[in-house]
C-alpha cells in the first residue's frame, strides 16, 4: 500500500488530501484547505494534523510556461529527444531566457491534426522557484513536484473517443484538453478567482470568510430578485465567471476536434449552481462539476466537500503512481531509489531462495555477494568516470581552438569598427540639429491630433467594449475639463459589472468610478465617471 499527502499551494490559501492506494483501491484519510499568513507554521500543522512526518509529499509547480513542438513520428525515442532539447534552446534564444536557470519536461501525443506527426507538450518551470518550495520542507520529504493542469486528470474516468476540457477555476484559471484519452492542450487564462476574492475580502477584511461567502454564494439562472447582499458579491463574482464562461465557449468554437463535455473544478467550483450557469453558454456541450471517480456517495461526508480540495486529491494521486509519471520536476537522489531497490532485491530473494530448513534467505547470510557487488559497482563508476573525463578534455579542446578563432576575427572588427566611429562623429552635429528639429515639429504634430481625435476615439472605445445583451448607454457628457460621465442601463448586473471592467482593464478612461445601481421599471441604472487619459 502507497500513501501520499497532496498539497496545492497558492497564495494566500493551501489544500490538502493525504490518499492511500492499493491497486485499485483508493482510500481518502485527511482533506482540507488553510488560509495562511505563515506558510512555514501552516505546513507544519498540516502535516502534524494528517501524521504525515514520513509520508511523502506531492506539491504542485507556479507559473509554468507550456509551449508545443511538432515532430514526425518516423524519428526514434532518441532522436526525439534530441529535437525536443534542439527547439527549447531556440525558445530560450529568441526569449533571451537563460536555460540553465529553467527546468523544463515534456508529454509526446498524437497530433490529432496531423497523423504523421507528434506533439511534444513542453512544460518549463524556474529552478529558483522550485527550490524556495523545496526550502520549507525537510529532505527528501518531497516525492513529486508538477503541473496541476496535468495531474488533475488524475481524477477523471474518461471515456475513449469522448473529448472534454477540464476548466480549474483557483487564483488563476487553467482549461485542460483532452482528446481520446490523452491530453491534448493547456491553456492558461489571466483570469481567475483571485479578482472576486480579493474584492470581497477586502469588503470582509478576512480572506476566509470571503471564501465562506463565494461557497455559500448562489448563482440563479432565472429571473429572480436578488437582496442588497446579495448583490453586493454578485457585482464582484458574475463579470469574472462570465469572462472565463465567454473565454471557454472561444476555445471550444476554435477547436478542430468536437468537445463533448467541461468540467468544473477549484476554488470556481464553489459557488452553487455555477455549473448551471456555465450550461447556459454552452449548449452543445453538457457542464457538470469535477468529481472524483474514486469518491462514492457518502452520508457522513458531503460529495462536494471532496470537490473543495481537488486540486490537493489530483497531486496526492500523482505521488501514489497514477498520472504521467514523468512529469516530475523533483530530481531523483540516491536516497530516493535505495527503497525501491531494496524492495525489489529482498522480494527476489524471497520468491527464489529458501535455506535448507525452509525459511527464506536474506541479506546476513550472504556477505560476499554483497560484496561482489559493492566491488563491481565500483568498478563500472570508475570506467564511467574515465570514460567522461576523456570525453570532456577532448571537447574542451575543440572548443578552445573555437574560442581562439573568435577571438581573432572579433579583433579585426574592432579596428574597422574604430575606423566607422571617427566618420560618425564627423557628422554629429549636423544629425543633432536634425533631429532637434524633427522632434519639435513631432510634438507640436501630436498635440494637434490628440486634441482633434480623443472624442471619436473614446466612443468608438466604448462602442467596442459594450458585451452583448440588454445593455445601452443614455448619456455622455464632457463635465470639467477631462472629466467624462457615462449614464448606463440594463436589467442584469452582472453585464454591468463587465462594462466597468473592460473601461478599467482597456484603459478607456482613469480613475474610473461607478455609483450605485438605482432599479426602475425593471432596469438598473448606473452612472460611470472618469477622465480621459
Amino acid at each position: 500500500m502507497s500513501s501520499c499527502l497532496g498539497l496545492y499551494i497558492d497564495t494566500n490559501y493551501i489544500k490538502y488530501a493525504k490518499v492511500e492506494r492499493e491497486k485499485d483501491v483508493v482510500r481518502v484519510n485527511a482533506f482540507g484547505i488553510r488560509f495562511y499568513d505563515d506558510f512555514k507554521e501552516t505546513i507544519k500543522q498540516i502535516i502534524e494534523e494528517t501524521g504525515s512526518y514520513k509520508t511523502p509529499i506531492s506539491i504542485n509547480l507556479s507559473e509554468e510556461v507550456y509551449n508545443y513542438f511538432y515532430f514526425f513520428n518516423l524519428l526514434s525515442k532518441k532522436d526525439l529527444k534530441k529535437a525536443v532539447d534542439t527547439e527549447f534552446e531556440v525558445f530560450c534564444a529568441n526569449k533571451n531566457y537563460n536555460k540553465n536557470a529553467l527546468e523544463s519536461r515534456y508529454i509526446l501525443v498524437q497530433d490529432v491534426e496531423d497523423k504523421e506527426k507528434i506533439k511534444a507538450i513542453h512544460i518549463t518551470a524556474n529552478k529558483a522557484e522550485i527550490n524556495e518550495k523545496l526550502k520549507y520542507f525537510t529532505e527528501n520529504q518531497i516525492s513529486v513536484i508538477t503541473s496541476l493542469p496535468v495531474s488533475i486528470t488524475n481524477l477523471l474516468a474518461s471515456k475513449p473517443n469522448e473529448n472534454v476540457l477540464i476548466v480549474n477555476i483557483e487564483n488563476k484559471t487553467t482549461i485542460t484538453k483532452i482528446v481520446n484519452k490523452n491530453i491534448n492542450e493547456v491553456i492558461k487564462l489571466e483570469v481567475g478567482a483571485k479578482e472576486f476574492i480579493d474584492k470581497i475580502s477586502s469588503k470582509e477584511n478576512s480572506y476566509a470568510k470571503a471564501y465562506e461567502i463565494c461557497k455559500n454564494t448562489t448563482i440563479y439562472t432565472m429571473e429572480k430578485e436578488y437582496t442588497q447582499e446579495e448583490t453586493t458579491y454578485l457585482e464582484d463574482i458574475m463579470p469574472v465567471l462570465y469572462k472565463i464562461a465567454e473565454k471557454t465557449k472561444k476555445i471550444i468554437d476554435k477547436s478542430s476536434t468536437p468537445i463533448d463535455k467541461v468540467y468544473i473544478t477549484g476554488l470556481g467550483s464553489m459557488i452553487n449552481n455555477i455549473d448551471l450557469y456555465f450550461q447556459e453558454y454552452l449548449v452543445n456541450q453538457k457542464c457538470e462539476l469535477l468529481r472524483p471517480y474514486f469518491i462514492k456517495e457518502s452520508l457522513k461526508i458531503n460529495i462536494k466537500d471532496f470537490m473543495e480540495v481537488n486540486s490537493a486529491l489530483s497531486l496526492a494521486m500523482q505521488g501514489v503512481g497514477k498520472g504521467i509519471k514523468e512529469i516530475n520536476f523533483k530530481k531523483q537522489t540516491l536516497s530516493d531509489s535505495i527503497p525501491d531497490i531494496l524492495t525489489k532485491e529482498i522480494g527476489s530473494s524471497q520468491k527464489n531462495g529458501k535455506s535448507g530448513n525452509g525459511k527464506f534467505k536474506t541479506y546476513a547470510d550472504e556477505p560476499k555477494k554483497w560484496l561482489i557487488r559493492l566491488t563491481v559497482g565500483l568498478a563500472e563508476l570508475c570506467m564511467m568516470y574515465i570514460a567522461l573525463t576523456m570525453i570532456l578534455n577532448s571537447q574542451m579542446t575543440v572548443k578552445l581552438d573555437e574560442v581562439n578563432s573568435v577571438y581573432e576575427n572579433n579583433k579585426e572588427q574592432m579596428v574597422k569598427a574604430e575606423v566607422d566611429l571617427l566618420k560618425i562623429k564627423a557628422n554629429t552635429t549636423k544629425y543633432v540639429d536634425m533631429k532637434n528639429n524633427l522632434t519639435s515639429y513631432s510634438k507640436n504634430k501630436t498635440t494637434q491630433n490628440e486634441d482633434k481625435n480623443v472624442i471619436p476615439t473614446l466612443l468608438s472605445e466604448l462602442m467596442s467594449a459594450i458585451p452583448n445583451g440588454d445593455i445601452s448607454l443614455t448619456s455622455i457628457e464632457n463635465t470639467v475639463d477631462k472629466e467624462v460621465s457615462i449614464e448606463v442601463q440594463s436589467s442584469r448586473y452582472d453585464l454591468l459589472g463587465f462594462f466597468i471592467s473592460e473601461i478599467k482593464d482597456g484603459k478607456i478612461l482613469n480613475n474610473v468610478t461607478s455609483s450605485p445601481g438605482t432599479s426602475a421599471e425593471g432596469k438598473i441604472k448606473i452612472v460611470i465617471k472618469g477622465e480621459l487619459p
